[in-house]
């Protein structure tokens, strides 16, 4: 095995996460270049750069609200706490994320915010499925993905991609109004021009997709790092996608889960990612220390807390997986 597995993976997602905010930003400059000329997107990227720099971010707990999420204090959950309070201080992330518990037998966790104010949520379907040690990987990805303004990038891929949509749609339309002129003769229309501009929102959303992928896998890496234990993560992940794939169907549907190829996923394949997780197990650069405090119990929470919702489909909001 490679001495250095992990400095390679980390080297490959940050090549792979700058070719892909290269290339929507490459598709965002021709499409500014079509429709305004050469000199234009310049001033395209410096208003994508003022719009991100100056936007405030969106609170947490406004979005935790959609899901009726609610806060995980201390006295609720100490061991819960203590444990997202040492894989807060390892990720070098404060402060520590807030615990959120969501009342839904689905299986999910994720993380909203900015590093300086950051939340988790975790669903209760989790919390009852993994064990200390796979939630402990789980707590770390999702502290990850914080650590590494994942958030923000992604914020920044959604902007530029919206912008590509809006110009090429607003191109077409161009084209559609001067189609008259160009069949008499008057007007010219660059064959380049218009294919690009019809191509150009599904090649910008493909990229999307692929850096969201990419973050997923040095979220990954990141976690086995803070946690220093690839296997954790590796488990709970598989026990996930086992969970929420009932044996009947894995019987008569093996291939439900999977009915869009992998270039439309937000996620990278779960096999694909417990290969890679393995495979850091004996890496150097991974700290062999545990992560977990003596003592702890799981995800145990009070009776206090509420009735549980069966899982459900959002219309305008996702629960990340």
């Amino acid at each position: 095995m490679n001495q250095s597995l992990t400095a390679e993976h980390r080297l490959r997602n940050l090549l792979h996460t700058l070719l892909l905010i290269g290339g929507m930003a490459l598709l965002l400059a021709l499409i500014s270049g079509v429709l305004f000329g050469e000199g234009v997107w310049p001033w395209v990227f410096v208003g994508v750069i003022l719009a991100m720099s100056t936007l405030p971010d969106i609170s947490p707990h406004w979005l935790l609200r959609l899901y009726h999420a609610r806060r995980l204090h201390p006295q609720q959950a100490p061991d819960l706490t203590r444990l997202m309070e040492q894989i807060g201080h390892r990720a070098g992330v404060t402060p520590t994320p807030a615990l959120y518990w969501i009342p839904s037998s689905a299986i999910n966790a994720f993380s909203v915010g900015s590093r300086d104010e950051a939340a988790i949520a975790l669903t209760d379907g989790l919390l009852k499925l993994l064990t200390p040690r796979e939630l402990a990987g789980v707590l770390a990805h999702e502290t990850s993905h914080i650590a590494n303004h994942d958030m923000r990038l992604m914020n920044l891929a959604d902007v530029i991609s919206r912008l590509t949509h809006m110009l090429s749609l607003t191109g077409i339309l161009l084209a559609l109004i001067s189609l008259p002129l160009v069949l008499l003769g008057i007007a010219p229309l660059p064959l380049i021009g218009l294919l690009l501009l019809i191509a150009a929102p599904t090649l910008s959303a493909l990229l999307q997709l692929g850096l969201s992928r990419v973050r997923e896998f040095q979220a990954d890496l990141s976690a086995a790092r803070i946690t220093g234990d690839p296997v954790g993560l590796a488990s709970a992940l598989g026990k996930i996608e086992d969970r929420e794939t009932s044996l009947w169907r894995r019987i008569l549907l093996p291939g439900y889960r999977d009915p869009e190829p992998s270039l439309l996923r937000t996620h990278p394949e779960t096999a694909e990612r417990v290969r890679r997780l393995l495979e850091l197990r004996d890496d150097p650069e991974i700290p062999n220390y545990p992560i977990l405090p003596d003592d702890v119990r799981g995800g145990r929470l009070p009776g206090e807390f509420g009735r549980v919702r069966p899982p459900r489909h959002r219309l305008f909001f996702r629960i990340w997986r």
